[in-house]
């Protein structure tokens, strides 16, 4: 297998080091802006020149972000090469588009390191296709929020602070932005629900709240009443089609995922025979994800491509109801549907998930989670 690697960056440069003594894959070229200089290797910042080289059959890319990830991505696959990536975003944002183009051009996909960096999470979500109906997926899928938090419980930190740890450590970018406001977990759900079910969903239909508000009074107060928050996702089958939403969630002290500390994930699938099965592991970091990337390459070795057909798009409904904690907004509709207060948030009765969700638009400086 000869590879172009696309990106040299952290991930790039574990795939670049875990393939280097290996004599099934050969990476041939590095597409990046840096000069860089490696043995037996063309580090090019001509993508055409790897479109032109008909022994390279496989691109590797690791560079991030929708363009021009995408744009590389699309011309390999036009040009009749295999495709790996981690890029989470691109393939759930272009997953209507991309899953044809593969099939058309008769080549291989294959994205495991895009959800659980080196859990391996999609590819078990393949195996469980072959022989068992999902009924749920979802859990602890973003390490930088699932940090802060953890650190906001046990320490008692404020969110400021927790968050600066967490960038001091490399767990967060200097912009925070796609983390802590569940964008990453977002991209995440999806694409494990669009794997899990055979679907494509209309990505405007899962709602996503993340943790930017939240402070450690919040904490406290759920502490005290034996709950612990986590950024949790999730995607299920309903009675009339398929829910999936990304929401601060309480989790009460006897659930797992409660015990999941630092910057570790927890992702969870519910099958109607095997019932529920999680997986543990580092959901970032170079070497577990290029870990992933690697396998990858080798599944196109055995001929192993995409983890499940997709039989069309359809918007989830999340019309199941659920108790909410919400502080810093009060309004007419908040007080009609409110059941108790707790310290100086206050708590609903039963809301649809897509009715607060869609109040939360327009109180953006709050903070809500989800009541198990």
């Amino acid at each position: 297998m000869n590879v172009a690697l696309l990106g040299f960056g952290v991930v790039g440069r574990g795939v670049y080091d875990l393939t280097l003594d290996r004599s099934d894959i050969n990476i041939k070229y590095v597409v990046c802006l840096e000069d860089v200089t490696l043995p037996g290797v063309t580090v090019t910042r001509d993508y055409q020149q790897i479109l032109n080289d008909e022994t390279v059959d496989t691109v590797v890319e690791a560079m991030g972000g929708l363009h021009p990830a995408w744009d590389f991505v699309k011309a390999a696959i036009e040009a009749g090469k295999n495709v790996v990536t981690s890029n989470k975003a691109m393939a759930a944002t272009f997953y209507d588009e991309l899953l044809p183009l593969v099939q058309g051009k008769k080549v291989l996909f294959r994205c495991t390191a895009a959800v659980g960096g080196g859990i391996g999470w999609l590819s078990e979500l393949g195996r469980v296709r072959r022989c068992e109906t999902v009924l749920s997926v979802g859990g602890i899928m973003n390490g930088t929020c699932n940090y802060i938090l953890d650190n906001m419980t046990r320490q008692g930190l404020d969110y400021d602070v927790a968050l600066k740890q967490a960038q001091s450590l490399g767990y967060a970018e200097a912009n925070p932005s796609t983390d802590v406001d569940g964008i990453d977990t977002w991209h995440k759900i999806i694409l494990s629900s669009n794997v899990a079910f055979g679907v494509s969903l209309d990505k405007q239909s899962v709602p996503v709240c993340g943790i930017r508000n939240i402070q450690a009074a919040d904490v406290a107060e759920f502490t005290k009443r034996g709950y612990t928050c986590k950024l949790i996702s999730t995607g299920k089958r309903t009675e009339n089609g398929f829910s999936a939403y990304v929401q601060p969630t309480l989790c009460k002290a006897e659930e797992l995922e409660a015990h999941i500390p630092m910057n570790f994930n927890l992702i969870t699938f519910e099958g109607a025979s095997a019932g529920r099965q999680s997986l543990y592991g580092q959901g970032a970091g170079r070497y577990p994800t290029a870990y992933n990337v690697v396998q990858d390459l080798c599944d196109l070795l055995a001929g192993n491509g995409f983890y499940a057909p997709c039989t069309g798009t359809v918007a989830a409904k999340n019309d199941g109801l659920l108790r909410f904690y919400v502080r810093g907004a009060s309004d007419a509709w908040l007080q009609s549907v409110t059941a108790e207060s707790w310290g100086s948030g206050v708590v609903t009765g039963p809301v649809a998930v897509d009715e607060i969700h869609a109040w939360l638009k327009n109180h953006p400086d709050c903070f809500m989670a989800a009541i198990r």
